[in-house]
């Protein structure tokens, strides 16, 4: 029965994102970004649904009040492809840092560009981390947008041991922008790189704000003890979840 609700969830997924992709995302470049905004909220909204009717996978998310209006620094554990799209539901302006070669995706890549989101290059290091410190100055300073990024810089099972990288620190530093941490447990029902999608509840945490002037060293602490300490918690839920359902919670993950 898992078997066959993940192939399907699966099938259903990427057709989905295919068909929005193509008769509402396409026509919608011609259109100012916020348009493009709402189809893209609606597509993950419609992921969400079939995530619950066909996988059997809900989700929480827990603390919204922390969310600060304007500017803003968001700092989220990335353990599957669930909160690329989830938390772009979360907020009003979301812009994030990705790798450059989703832009080049024909369609994907091109409503990346409209919704300009920051590409970076990481292979340039030091060069680029400059230019998505200057595009993240313009996007949140003078449109007031809200920056997401993965500490990390790529998905972790769960329960890794952590590898935080400096870019985080850096960009809390030259923005001067709050820094709301997220902690989440999705790689247990979500793995990466895996066909199995566990049914249960998905638990997204957004922690209060790290708010600016701290020194690098201090916020890097402070950030990764946040986000990891929150993590354990939501992980040990969401096994013991597991567990109830007789599903094996460390298989693969």
């Amino acid at each position: 029965m898992l078997v066959l609700r993940s192939l399907a969830f699966n099938v259903l997924f990427y057709a989905n994102l295919i068909l929005w992709l193509i008769f509402a995302a396409l026509p919608s470049l011609l259109l100012p970004p916020q348009a493009l905004h709402r189809i893209a909220t609606a597509w993950a909204r419609s992921s969400l649904w079939l995530m619950r009717v066909v996988a059997g996978i809900r989700y929480e998310v827990i603390g919204r009040e922390n969310i600060p209006a304007g500017g803003l620094l968001v700092a989220a554990k990335h353990q599957s492809f669930w909160e690329t799209f989830t938390l772009f539901t979360l907020f009003p302006a979301p812009v994030f840092i990705l790798k450059r070669e989703l832009m080049r995706i024909p369609i994907f890549g091109w409503c990346l560009a409209k919704l300009s989101m920051i590409p970076v290059d990481r292979g340039a290091r030091a060069r680029a981390l400059k230019d998505v410190t200057r595009r993240a100055t313009v996007e949140l300073g003078q449109k007031g947008r809200q920056l997401l990024i993965f500490p990390e810089g790529t998905r972790r099972p769960p329960g890794a041991p952590p590898a935080y990288k400096f870019g985080v620190a850096h960009l809390y530093a030259e923005l001067g922008v709050p820094c709301l941490p997220v902690a989440l447990n999705s790689g247990l029902y979500w793995p990466r790189r895996q066909f199995l999608r566990r049914p249960g509840t998905i638990r997204l945490e957004i922690l209060p704000p790290i708010m600016p002037g701290l020194d690098k060293t201090t916020f890097q602490r402070e950030l990764q003890h946040r986000i990891e300490t929150a993590c354990d918690r939501l992980l040990a839920e969401g096994r013991a979840e597991l567990a109830a359902q007789g599903l094996d919670p460390l298989a693969h993950s």
